[in-house]
């Protein structure tokens, strides 16, 4: 592997910025405080730190909406301060990724300010503006993730814009060519300071059906998946028209182009359309993105069938591309607690990370995995997210994984002297890092000693992977490297209670003894892995 791709198998750790650390106990975090912290993310041995949106913003959306692609917003601190936060994690051998929100802006940013003046200014066509129908009605029937029709009227020109997010996240109309433009500038902006990518937000979501054509409507059994509930009414419709448009492949491949300008630069998108695997595989050739991800993993169903089904329909449909897994981040609950029947434990937190990061692509880590840290509970009157409170209490939003980190036993558990924006859970703070790193089983100590064991196993960073027979509750695959011919067998065991599997006739193992989750044991042709187990060996012949 070279520099050029060092982002293939790479771990890219994900530091939500609000929650990381806060250097000037305003209660909200900082890219000071990321600095503060780059030792410790550096000696989880990772390759790069992903960093969501840190940009000037009213914070509607805390980051998402934002209002100028190149400042940094107070809260944060200041173009200097990334700059700094650029040179100390690349002297770590880090790398960054940053976040990047192309498809729509707050409505505080100075485009849609222009935008909304009327119907003939220089930025009138730069977002998606449509008259109503002849009752007054929207132009169409597209429904906001967050709930609630996409359209917002606007009385300055009399029409309605689009917004498939909060009402505050106008969609801008890359059916222009002066916006495609103006986005690809704001990435070269970012590569010319010395970031090396970009981690793509809702990137199948630029492009718009032109016609505006309705979409149509989903059978109440298939309203779940994709991270939606039955109860959100976006659940209701297939969503053909209002994103994964055709024309968003020829945009992807001017943003491939540029990067392709500044060496070992990548693109991670993230992708939720009506069948994400099959656009993941679409969007992530040599000639667009190099990585994609989707919700497949961050859902609910934690079974052999759905990981194993899931992997082997990308593997089966994404030829060229690239994978990258994530089984949390600031979105969803976090895996620990969604996957255990909220009953985490240490075993179960350090078998998750050893079992994302075995599959063949790269993986992202949400800040606090490598700690175990679980699901917090936030009552009704702390919460902050618009998402959360607006559908409580069935949803009870995405606060719960966005708490702040815990550092050690003091005040705020180390995150700040002030009071922080959402509140530590004491369960968190049993967790801390300072206690952990001085704890020689605990999970950040496994997470530590797995990844650097998994540096050393090129069948896991980029070998081939293909999936054994077994059944629930054990999972197990290989992973070859092309290179050497070596050919490791991966077995995990997804339950709390004792499991087996039956090595098959002429499958020859030499066991490899892997740190991290509780190790099984090869007794004959007989796999026996303790509950939460896991068991690595060399295939010696088959």
């Amino acid at each position: 592997m070279t520099m050029m791709d060092w982002w293939r198998g790479a771990v890219i750790y994900q530091v939500y910025p609000r929650s990381f650390r806060d250097s000037n106990d305003d209660g909200i975090g900082d890219l000071p405080g990321i600095v503060e912290r780059l030792d410790h993310i550096a000696s989880l041995g990772v390759d790069a730190i992903w960093i969501s949106p840190f940009f000037r913003s009213p914070m509607a959306d805390f980051g998402y909406d934002i209002a100028d692609y190149r400042d940094v917003d107070p809260m944060f601190g200041t173009l200097a301060d990334i700059d700094h936060l650029l040179s100390e994690a690349h002297a770590r051998g880090l790398k960054v990724v940053i976040d990047q929100v192309l498809s729509h802006t707050s409505i505080d940013h100075a485009w849609f300010r222009e935008s909304r003046e009327s119907r003939d200014n220089a930025k009138a066509d730069w977002y998606v503006w449509a008259d109503a129908k002849p009752d007054g009605a929207p132009p169409n029937n597209w429904l906001s993730i967050f709930g609630g029709v996409a359209w917002q009227w606007e009385p300055r020109r009399g029409q309605y814009f689009l917004h498939n997010f909060l009402s505050s996240q106008p969609d801008l109309n890359f059916h222009n060519p002066q916006v495609c433009a103006a986005q690809l500038d704001n990435l070269k902006f970012w590569l010319d300071r010395g970031v090396d990518g970009f981690r793509m937000d809702a990137i199948n979501f630029c492009f718009h059906d032109a016609a505006l054509r309705d979409n149509p409507a989903k059978p109440p059994e298939l309203r779940t998946g994709r991270g939606f509930s039955p109860d959100n009414p976006y659940a209701f419709q297939y969503h053909w028209h209002n994103n994964t448009q055709p024309e968003n492949l020829g945009f992807i491949e001017d943003v491939r182009a540029l990067l392709d300008r500044y060496p070992g630069a990548t693109t991670l998108g993230e992708i939720s359309s009506e069948d994400s695997l099959a656009t993941m595989a679409e969007y992530c050739t040599p000639s667009r993105l190099h990585m994609g991800y989707s919700f497949e993993l961050l859902t609910d169903d934690f079974s052999v069938a759905h990981l194993r089904g899931t992997v082997e329909r990308l593997e089966a449909t994404m030829r060229e591309g690239w994978p990258c897994w994530a089984i949390s981040n600031h979105d969803v609950r976090r895996a620990v607690t969604r996957w255990s029947g909220d009953a985490p434990s240490d075993a179960f937190a350090k078998q998750l990370v050893a079992l994302v990061c075995s599959l063949r692509g790269s993986v992202c880590l949400y800040q606090g995995e490598e700690l175990g840290l679980e699901e917090a509970e936030i009552p009704f009157e702390s919460l902050r997210d618009p998402y959360g409170i607006a559908f409580w209490p069935k949803f009870k939003g995405r606060d719960g994984c966005r708490t702040p980190m815990p550092w050690n036993d003091g005040n705020n558990a180390g995150f700040s002297d002030g009071t922080p924006w959402l509140p530590v859970p004491d369960s968190h703070r049993a967790r801390n890092v300072a206690a952990q790193d001085a704890d020689p089983d605990s999970v950040l100590n496994a997470t530590r000693a797995f990844l650097r064991w998994r540096r050393s196993q090129p069948a896991l960073v980029s070998g081939d992977i293909a999936f054994l027979d077994s059944d629930e509750p054990v999972l197990v695959f290989t992973r070859r490297d092309a290179a050497s011919g070596e050919t490791l067998l991966v077995a995990f065991n997804l339950s709390n209670d004792d499991a087996a599997w039956t090595v098959p006739a002429g499958l020859a193992l030499q066991r490899i003894d892997a740190p991290g989750p509780i190790a099984g044991t090869l007794d004959g042709a007989t796999l026996r892995l303790p509950p939460r187990g896991a068991f690595f060996a060399v295939v010696t012949s088959a």
